[in-house]
């Protein structure tokens, strides 16, 4: 009896384990689930041409060019977390608002920008990305899918969901022979990166030191080589492997893409 009743515990704990993880919005089964609904606020910058959203504090230049487009939102210090927070995605919707269009629609937005504190303001009245809230400076194009823009700020409800990219990811090239900084984009599953690690056709893995944003760097000569990646989620812990990304006559400039990607 001792074996059945061992075995009988054990599932029942895997059970337990897995729906609290499946609830919390974890790493489950390969894939990576949505989390719980919290309150924030929402307010915009730019215009409709979402001009001014280009670039930012994540590094991914044209987000055109990068594959996000106009659903975007600058985070607050909170959820920007250092440049982790860099390419989440988060659904958000509009709620106890007049100003919230019929039915409270939602939209989802990739995290490509930090909304930097206003110590000059209140956070109730101006400093709204002042630590400790939680709040979302969209692109208006973004914002304007949920409530009428001369709201200017909204009361929000919005939850981590997962990124649904098309194809792999994408690692843009910038340095020199004697260092290597990448910037990581259209990375699906969490969104996220925790650490990164660089091999070339002739080195060993070579770890990454977080530069900004979405940026890892080496300080190595690499150039000559093909050169592979590792890379692990911030969220998830998950680590997979981009292997040959570049052909050993990389050059800085250039972007990229791999066929590996997150769920």
């Amino acid at each position: 009896m001792g074996p059945i009743s061992s075995s009988w515990s054990f599932n029942k704990f895997f059970s337990i384990v897995f729906v609290v993880f499946a609830i919390s919005g974890e790493f489950v089964a390969g894939y990576y689930r949505p989390g719980p609904w919290r309150y924030a606020h929402a307010t915009f910058y730019g215009d409709e041409t979402a001009s001014e959203t280009m670039g930012g504090a994540c590094g991914y230049g044209n987000l055109f060019n990068s594959g996000y487009g106009v659903s975007t939102a600058a985070l607050s210090t909170t959820l920007f977390k250092d440049g982790y927070g860099c390419g989440q995605c988060f659904q958000i919707t509009c709620t106890k608002s007049p100003h919230c269009y019929y039915g409270n629609p939602s939209t989802v937005v990739t995290a490509t920008n930090l909304c930097p504190p206003n110590w000059y303001q209140d956070s109730n009245n101006g400093g709204w990305c002042n630590p400790p809230r939680s709040h979302f400076d969209m692109a208006k194009p973004a914002f304007m899918k949920l409530a009428n823009w001369k709201a200017g700020i909204i009361p929000v409800a919005y939850r981590r969901v997962p990124c649904k990219r098309v194809g792999g990811m994408r690692f843009q090239f910038q340095g020199n022979a004697y260092w290597l900084l990448i910037f990581v984009m259209n990375v699906g599953g969490a969104g996220d990166i925790k650490s990164m690690a660089v091999k070339g056709s002739r080195t060993n893995w070579i770890s990454m030191s977080h530069n900004w944003g979405a940026s890892y760097q080496a300080f190595s000569s690499l150039y000559g080589q093909a050169l592979s990646f590792r890379v692990t989620s911030y969220t998830t812990g998950e680590t997979i492997y981009a292997w040959n990304v570049a052909p050993a006559n990389w050059n800085a400039g250039i972007t990229y893409k791999s066929s590996a990607n997150f769920r």
